[in-house]
């Protein structure tokens, strides 16, 4: 992701940051401008309405969402005249556990923080709008709930726009359980959010995008029976030669599921390089026959850079991220391996997302 300035003493703050630690600063991230600006109340006696922190403010006021301060942690303004009190990313959850109980409410809190960044990165590509008076069906909605005793437990998965997720993949032992569970090397928040949008995303760039019969070509036929290629994934496992056509064993459980998992690393792999390029970070691998340091290009740029770029670049920066996770005797960052037919489809994600984002 991108880091910020801030507007009022040039310290570096971060996306999700409510405060400048320097200067004390009021934070708030503005979607319609996608940036994080400094505030300060519009009038000495109210801070109902907010404007940026200048010798000289623009006419732009703010309210800052309803989240900021309820215990769900959010650091998103909308405009002074919106009709709503939360802001656009907020609004697209639906369905919220019992906030009476203090761990749902930290759960929630860590799933929003998640939810904001995947709004980041799908508005970035042009996939998410950052108007307050967008449409709401063009955004995934959002359903976070909790088990109940004596009820079925809940699946996170996605069902026409709505995103439905466990809360208890915010807790980090869950997780790691469940983690451990089912094998996977894998298995984070931010992740998990990134594959339900992906199935979101299907229906609108391959489905009503006219790629249907291409993805078919490339990802397989996703008539094939969802449950049965679902069960017979748990209960088989992955074919053996799946690192060959996949980026991951679950991506070869079906169709629907390699896309939903070439899609989150897709956004894994945007979002590390934007950030990597904040840093002004220019790599070159110990021991390759070229001496030369290339600088990483930030994939959002316009003319956004050839996707065999990306690719070049994305390699040298994980093995780094894997270095520096490994000196401080952590397990890798990125425990993945990409292959020539994992890549294919990657391209054929990163090709709809820029088509989409054109058009």
């Amino acid at each position: 992701m991108q880091v910020y300035p801030c507007g009022q003493c040039g310290h570096l703050v971060f996306f999700d940051s409510m405060h400048c630690v320097r200067c004390g600063s009021t934070l708030a991230f503005v979607p319609e401008a996608m940036a994080l600006c400094a505030l300060e109340p519009a009038a000495e006696d109210s801070t109902a309405l907010w404007q940026e922190r200048s010798p000289a403010p623009g006419p732009a006021r703010y309210r800052l969402c309803t989240h900021r301060d309820d215990g769900g942690g959010c650091n998103f303004a909308l405009p002074a005249h919106s009709p709503h009190h939360l802001c656009l990313a907020c609004r697209q959850t639906r369905m919220l556990p019992p906030l009476a109980d203090p761990l749902l409410r930290q759960h929630w809190a860590r799933i929003e923080a998640a939810k904001r960044q995947l709004f980041y990165t799908l508005a970035r590509l042009g996939l998410q709008s950052t108007a307050d008076s967008a449409r709401a069906q063009d955004s995934p909605r959002y359903a976070l709930l909790a088990d109940q005793p004596g009820e079925p437990a809940i699946l996170t998965g996605h069902q026409g726009g709505t995103i439905t997720l466990n809360v208890a993949e915010a807790d980090d032992v869950e997780r790691a359980r469940r983690r451990q569970a089912l094998h996977e090397p894998y298995r984070t928040l931010l992740g998990h959010l990134r594959h339900e949008s992906g199935h979101f995303h299907w229906e609108r760039l391959v489905l009503h995008g006219g790629r249907l019969e291409a993805f078919r070509a490339l990802f397989g036929d996703e008539r094939l029976d969802y449950a049965a290629a679902l069960s017979a994934h748990y209960a088989g496992g992955p074919p053996p030669d799946w690192q060959e056509q996949h980026v991951s064993a679950y991506a070869a459980a079906h169709p629907w599921e390699d896309w939903a998992e070439t899609w989150a690393h897709y956004l894994h792999m945007v979002d590390l390089l934007e950030t990597a390029a904040a840093y002004d970070t220019a790599l070159q691998v110990p021991g390759s026959d070229s001496p030369l340091r290339e600088q990483v290009a930030n994939p959002f740029t316009r003319p956004a850079p050839p996707f065999d770029t990306l690719v070049r670049q994305w390699v040298p920066l994980t093995l780094l991220l894997n270095s520096l996770n490994r000196s401080l005797g952590q397990p890798d960052a990125y425990p993945f391996a990409l292959s020539a037919g994992a890549l294919r489809k990657l391209r054929f994600v990163h090709d709809a997302v820029r088509q989409t984002a054109e058009d």
